[in-house]
């Protein structure tokens, strides 16, 4: 059974070779594990020694390593802490790891446990660890910045500071209620009503914010739709750069989605190529338009591509499916013969060619900006990164909306006012873990590595 009482380590660094690695021991028993494995006695707090490893049951020597000591609860955890970092080699790292597991009381981390001790020890809040599990999994400039925020913890601020304020206006109104017989300030139920009025415009206008911070986390999605045999899968393979789709004259290559992940200017984008959109009597081609057709409906961005040779004609299921943010681009452009249409349904055309590179980059610079105003965030500060984020405080919006809504007929007096209140300041503290968060702990900790 886990205990928050066990001595736990794991190797904190990437597994394979390395020119280091580095293994983290978090616990009562830190102190002799150092001891026990370096001959020696505590070193200086933070500051690095190298010292010769040994096995305590062999005596046999397993590396000359840098050791630091982080006493609780001046560290990671809040928990004694010893680092080792010691030469990257598999049969080091094992014999280190073998020799730790000799020691009582002892016991190799779970997923995310040296982090989860963090919250608990009051080190970081949930939105900070949140933010730095998006900081190990950031894969583009833009995803950094954002999680390198989150984790310092500018997101929580900004949540804990409304709790307070929260606090403060329900103290004051279960004040007016617990002394109604006592002479208080006469402004002291309208002062609580406007803080609490002020409070919700702010929760409203910070979840307006396009889902920016979501979309940035997990990437912008991009289908790239049209009719069988336009370039559709040539195209994503000039995007990824590299041969990622199938390409082929035979009409209904692509049968099923295809995604890529891509750092665009710096933002993540996920691109889907999907199913030529016709009409098929071949029931897996079916299953691949109906899956083309559901991609687009939930993606962020689509790309419509026609085929040139085919004009005048556009294909009429294409143009069913061109909405608000959707870029048109007609695709062998070298075949054309004659003029192309400039717009088509009011969607300017992209003419370019797969084949040679014409007009390609002019696409992806529209492109580029697209995925940029998707996830690029308000310089007012941080914006939510996960939905439940946003539905925490779509709850909280909500009770703070009936306790404004006094002439509300179905409103039945101030004690159910004081619960709104409660209710609400109670779901901005699960957001930062302030209060009841058991329930989310397994969720929020499920995808960490170990040794993290």
């Amino acid at each position: 059974m886990i205990s928050a009482s066990d001595t736990i380590y794991a190797l904190a660094s990437g597994a394979g070779r390395s020119g280091v690695a580095v293994i983290r021991v978090s616990g009562p028993a830190a102190r002799t594990a150092l001891e026990t494995l370096s001959g020696n006695a505590l070193p200086i707090p933070r500051m690095a020694k190298l010292w010769r490893l040994r096995d305590p049951r062999s005596g046999e020597t397993l590396d000359d390593a840098l050791v630091l000591w982080f006493p609780g609860p001046a560290s990671f955890t809040g928990d004694d802490v010893v680092e080792f970092h010691i030469h990257g080699g598999l049969a080091v790292i094992e014999g280190v790891l073998a020799a730790l597991s000799g020691l009582e009381g002892l016991r190799l981390a779970e997923p995310g446990e040296f982090t989860r001790r963090a919250f608990e020890n009051a080190k970081l809040d949930l939105t900070q660890v949140e933010g730095l599990a998006d900081l190990i999994e950031a894969e583009t400039e833009a995803q950094r910045k954002q999680a390198l925020r989150q984790s310092e913890g500018e997101l929580g601020a900004i949540y804990d500071g409304w709790r307070d304020q929260l606090v403060r206006a329900m103290a004051h109104f279960e004040a007016e209620l617990d002394f109604s017989d006592e002479e208080l300030p006469e402004d002291l139920h309208l002062a609580v009503v406007d803080s609490v009025e002020d409070l919700r415009t702010a929760i409203a206008l910070h979840l307006k914010d396009g889902r920016r911070g979501e979309r940035l986390r997990s990437g912008v999605r991009l289908a790239i739709i049209g009719p069988p045999n336009a370039g559709k899968s040539s195209l994503m393979n000039a995007l990824a750069q590299r041969e990622a789709a199938i390409v082929s004259d035979i009409a209904g290559t692509t049968r099923d989605v295809v995604e890529v992940h891509l750092n665009l200017g710096g933002y993540p984008l996920l691109v889907a190529d999907t199913a030529g959109l016709r009409d098929s009597g071949d029931v897996i081609e079916q299953e691949g338009v109906r899956r083309a057709k559901s991609w687009a409906d939930t993606a962020d961005i689509k790309l419509a591509v026609f085929d040139g040779a085919a004009l005048p004609t556009l294909d009429p299921t294409t143009l069913d499916l061109l909405k608000t943010d959707t870029l048109v681009a007609i695709n062998k452009i070298e075949d054309v013969v004659g003029d192309y249409p400039q717009s088509v349904d009011g969607h300017t055309v992209w003419p370019l060619s797969v084949k040679t590179g014409q007009g390609l980059d002019q696409l992806l610079s529209q492109l580029t900006e697209m995925v940029a105003q998707k996830c690029r965030t308000s310089s007012d500060g941080p914006a939510p990164t996960r939905l439940r984020h946003r539905e925490a405080l779509q709850r909280t919006l909500d009770a703070l909306d009936r306790f404004i809504q006094r002439d509300n007929p179905e409103h039945l007096g101030a004690e159910l006012e004081a619960e709104d209140l409660r209710i609400a300041a109670r779901e901005l503290g699960r957001i930062t873990g302030r209060v009841d968060v058991e329930d989310l702990l397994d969720v929020i900790f499920h995808d960490f590595c170990i040794g993290k």
